[in-house]
């Protein structure tokens, strides 16, 4: 590798150095002679003479440059970027030549259906809903917006937004966008990126029932392929995302693209001609806002992709866009759809103590209280608890969330009484239908999210279906959540009705503003300057989920026990910590320490690091998961 770069220094092929240097290891950082794994130390190795690679190979001269440097904004970062791409071209020849020889040239990799096929699916499926002109309906508007987005498929590539409200059916209108638009420009895939698990579970399981199993991957921390022979093509698919449509997280997305291991970049060259949706754009980082909007911008100017930015609570991203023109909006008369499918009323009714509000929950019949931490949220339901009323946070296990989450459902659809108490995790992905919902001051694009579970199926009155806006009277704000709180307290000053489309736009620019040098808070940009790229620095620095978590495995069920007992008497695989995972809550320090110092926790086994076994099962309840009562500190928002 060494002396491959040495070359490429020698006969000056920059951005090669970067790719053979890190082709086993990972693209290293610009560095200098000191630092042996840096480039310049590759520079100084001393090597043997290599020079008989000239009698067995002609280095072809590259007379181009891979952009024109006059028409971009940031050409380092630009450089950068390519860098990247090429290396990924790389490492994905190298692991397929490799696949391929190993197994004698038997490839087992199924790359799915064509764009023009997958169209077709679509269209067949949508045929019925195109013939619904009442737009006086909710099914009529949906399908104004779907057809808009067909129609709007025909345009040159790009940055698009899909503003559409709570209902108005964004899931498949983008689809019908992405897919029309593939195949008007002959692009490769379409990548759904979203920032919720449980979305993407969501969202998948409706492309595959339209466009079929073998076409659809999800690439996320929940699923894998390994261990099964039915589902290899997928592992192997999940690697490079060598499918027509792939569904992933923020955090698989960007860090990828601003990885330096092979691993994580072979995929990127595979991101190129594709259509990208960000789902619920609103969630794009915070703290890597501008790397995140320049590496998009990126992709539409040099790699002929397009994006989408669908959402109900659109950012305001004009300005991180500099040399984007136009964003072109998806959503036909977008302030009369939001018009019509407004459902709720909101009502800020300020401080109130834990105890009052309880008081208020006992007399509702079916209502949503939405808190901002786990320990309020335990705290509030010990309050309430009777018949009817629920708590769901990731204090419990996902397949203990799962069965909360029926019941709730079945005393819903049966007009039972109902008050559930929990954390955001049911502003996305979890289709709940209450009365009135109430919702503990956060960020507006939060806010609006939980409005979404009240009057969802327009049954009531907007005038009778209420918000209420709220702070709890010894309420300890989390610092990640601090600034988002401050601007919605001061923009709820300003605005009567916080769904405004208008209020929305302004609340996103002065929270870009407060958030300030923090947009970029680990410096990732400064990091690529005059040829001197950091790859390795970059790639430890930018980590979306940046707190440390131990995992701490629930053993109360016949199921959980057998898992258990194979981990710890067969060892761990992929499969068995999948399945391990639907038993498993995740914790922070200060609660880590007090309960593993209070001798309720015990790990599993030496081999696996931070996985820890609940020994005090007294500590976990039917009712409410891991008892946070112990701990004193902040408990983490969800």
């Amino acid at each position: 590798m060494a002396a491959g770069a040495q070359l490429c220094k020698k006969i000056n092929l920059p951005v090669l150095d970067y790719c053979i240097a890190g082709h086993h290891a990972g693209l290293p950082d610009y560095g200098n002679t000191a630092e042996r794994s840096s480039l310049c130390g590759r520079y100084k190795k001393k090597i043997y003479n290599y020079e008989a690679y000239q009698e067995e190979i002609k280095i072809p001269e590259i007379y181009t440059e891979p952009f024109d440097i006059n028409t971009l904004s940031n050409p380092d970062f630009s450089l950068s970027t390519f860098t990247r791409m090429i290396y990924s071209c790389l490492v994905d020849a190298d692991f397929l030549d490799t696949e391929y020889f190993m197994k004698n040239g038997l490839v087992e990799r199924q790359s799915g259906q064509s764009m023009n096929i997958l169209l077709k699916k679509l269209e067949n499926r949508i045929l019925d809903w195109l013939k619904n002109n009442d737009i006086d309906t909710v099914n009529g508007r949906r399908t104004e917006i779907l057809r808009n987005c067909i129609e709007e498929g025909k345009r040159n590539r790009g940055i698009f937004r899909l503003t559409v409200p709570t209902g108005g059916g964004k899931t498949i209108a983008s689809l019908a966008f992405a897919l029309n638009h593939a195949v008007k420009h002959h692009m490769d895939r379409i990548i759904y990126v979203v920032p919720y698990i449980s979305v993407i579970e969501q969202n998948a399981e409706v492309f595959r029932e339209i466009l079929g199993n073998e076409n659809v991957l999800e690439n996320h921390s929940n699923v894998d392929y390994e261990d099964s022979e039915e589902l290899r093509p997928m592992q192997l698919a999940s690697e490079n995302w060598d499918k027509p449509i792939v569904v992933t997280t923020n955090v698989q997305f960007f860090e990828s693209l601003f990885s330096n291991k092979s691993s994580k970049c072979r995929k990127i060259h595979n991101i190129a001609n594709s259509v990208i949706i960000l789902d619920e754009a609103q969630m794009l980082p915070m703290d890597y806002l501008i790397p995140c909007t320049a590496m998009l911008q990126e992709l539409v100017q040099n790699y002929k992709t397009s994006i989408v930015l669908c959402t109900a609570t659109q950012p305001s991203l004009d300005n991180f866009f500099g040399q984007i023109e136009n964003f072109v909006e998806l959503c036909p008369r977008m302030e009369e759809q939001f018009e019509f499918f407004r459902r709720v009323t909101y009502q800020n009714i300020g401080n109130i103590s834990k105890e009052n509000m309880a008081e208020r929950l006992k007399k509702e019949q079916r209502a949503l209280c939405i808190v901002n931490t786990r320990k309020r949220a335990q705290e509030l339901y010990q309050l309430l608890k009777s018949e009817g009323v629920y708590h769901l946070s990731t204090t419990m296990y996902p397949k203990h969330r799962k069965k909360v989450l029926a019941n709730v459902k079945e005393r819903l659809d049966n007009k039972d009484r109902c008050i559930l108490i929990a954390t955001s995790l049911v502003e996305a992905g979890v289709d709940l239908d209450f009365l009135s919902v109430y919702r503990q001051i956060a960020g507006i694009d939060s806010l609006i999210q939980a409005a979404g579970r009240c009057n969802r199926n327009g049954n009531e009155s907007t005038e009778e279906s209420k918000v209420y806006i709220y702070d709890f009277e010894d309420s300890k704000v989390i610092p990640s959540q601090q600034k988002k709180i401050d601007v919605t307290k001061s923009v709820v000053q300003d605005y009567e009705d916080i769904s405004d489309l208008e209020c929305i736009t302004d609340y996103f620019k002065r929270l870009y503003k407060f958030h300030g040098r923090n947009l970029d808070k680990k410096g990732i940009m400064k990091e690529f300057y005059r040829g001197k790229y950091n790859f390795a620095k970059v790639a430890k620095e930018f980590q979306l989920i940046e707190q440390e978590t131990k995992t701490i495995f629930i053993c109360k069920e016949p199921e959980a026990k057998e898992i258990l007992d194979e981990i710890k008497t067969k060892g761990t695989s992929k499969e068995r910590m999948r399945k391990a995972g639907q038993y498993c809550v995740q914790i922070y320090g200060d609660f880590f320490g007090k309960l593993n110092g209070a001798g309720m926790l015990q790990l599993v086994s030496e081999d696996i690091q931070d996985f820890y076994e609940l020994v005090s099962m007294d500590q976990y309840s039917e009712d409410y998961g891991l008892d946070y009562a112990m701990d004193n500190g902040i408990a983490i928002f969800v």
